[in-house]
């Protein structure tokens, strides 16, 4: 059954500054969101169902007498009395979202109207985990919060890009229609401790293949171009436009907006771990993006807010996980009685 956890404890701490419902907080993105939350004296309560999220994510915040785990799909209701709302659950890559686009779909969708009711009855402030892919294979470069998108509604992408976009909308008619404090972070790739070796993204794929000694997949010619944002960095990017004194009811892009070919990063992997790994080359996939790179003007300016992590850093902590990640179980360990 693995480790137990805590239920939900309607005593929790009186003291703490805020209640916080985190949805998908046993994700990557998730926990160490929770984690933050927590050590800024916060009584957390972190919803989950486990479609890609893991309770080995949780388990260090369980010491927390102000956490709580409840084990739940946010496509059906739920009630309880919380101060802050944080929206993190959807699968985020391609191969988790695209295995079942149809509850993709309503998570974004039906998950949103849920936690926005929510919101609107203990008049709750929210935020809405966003992301680039509402801009789709963009014409505008770099991307600004102003640029509407380019999305293909019928590929094998849209039950994510798709999704997401009728979520903003749906927030922004809660806000204007019921007066909801919304607040809405785009996120741009993410990467750090804690993602899955079977996570499917740029960073995860081309570690692990390194790390095993395999081949790197690069998809396409490797010139199409994405930004890598540490995950220390976009907590803090969440942190802080969730809790701005200014009210900011329209999308910020969250990201860094430094720029590499996907080649360039498989060469850097391959460097940092020290493989033998070759790099091949296969079809891109149908509604690849081409170039992402997040303008983001609208954080400094009203945040404050920039990454701080550079790729070399932020891919030396990364690699360290998933070595320990991929490290053979000891033979006393592996012994079942």
């Amino acid at each position: 059954m693995g480790m137990p956890y805590k239920t939900l404890n309607a005593s929790m701490n009186k003291k703490a500054k805020h209640r916080v419902l985190v949805a998908g907080g046993a994700g990557f993105l998730g926990s160490h969101l929770c984690e933050r939350l927590l050590r800024g004296g916060n009584t957390v309560i972190c919803l989950d169902n486990f479609s890609t999220g893991r309770m080995e994510n949780l388990h260090h915040l369980l010491r927390f007498d102000t956490f709580s785990f409840v084990r739940h799909d946010i496509v059906e209701p739920i009630d309880f009395a919380v101060d802050e709302i944080y929206n993190l659950a959807c699968p985020a890559s391609p191969l988790h979202y695209q295995a079942d686009p149809v509850h993709t779909m309503m998570t974004s969708v039906l998950g949103a109207l849920n936690l926005l009711e929510l919101a609107a009855h203990y008049k709750a402030r929210i935020f809405q985990a966003s992301t680039s892919e509402i801009y789709g294979d963009p014409h505008v470069h770099p991307q600004p919060e102003t640029y509407w998108g380019n999305v293909n509604s019928f590929g094998p992408r849209a039950c994510y890009d798709e999704g997401k976009r009728s979520a903003e909308t749906l927030f922004f008619s809660y806000h204007q229609q019921y007066g909801v404090d919304i607040r809405i972070g785009r996120i741009f790739n993410t990467y750090g401790p804690r993602m899955r070796t079977d996570d499917g993204r740029v960073v995860s794929n081309f570690i692990v293949q390194a790390l095993k000694g395999e081949d790197i997949t690069v998809y396409g010619d490797g010139s199409q171009t994405r930004s890598f944002c540490y995950v220390d960095d976009l907590i803090e990017g969440f942190f802080r436009l969730m809790n701005s004194p200014t009210s900011i009811q329209t999308p910020v892009n969250i990201g860094n907006p430094g720029e590499f070919t996907v080649s360039q990063l498989a060469e850097q992997v391959i460097a940092m771990t020290g493989s033998s790994s070759k790099i091949v080359y296969r079809t891109l996939p149908v509604d690849d993006p081409h170039q992402r790179k997040p303008d983001i003007t609208v954080a400094e300016r009203t945040l404050g807010w920039r990454p701080t992590v550079a790729l070399t850093e932020g891919l030396k902590a990364t690699i360290a996980y998933f070595e320990h990640q991929l490290a053979p179980v000891s033979k006393e360990l592996a012994i079942v009685a």
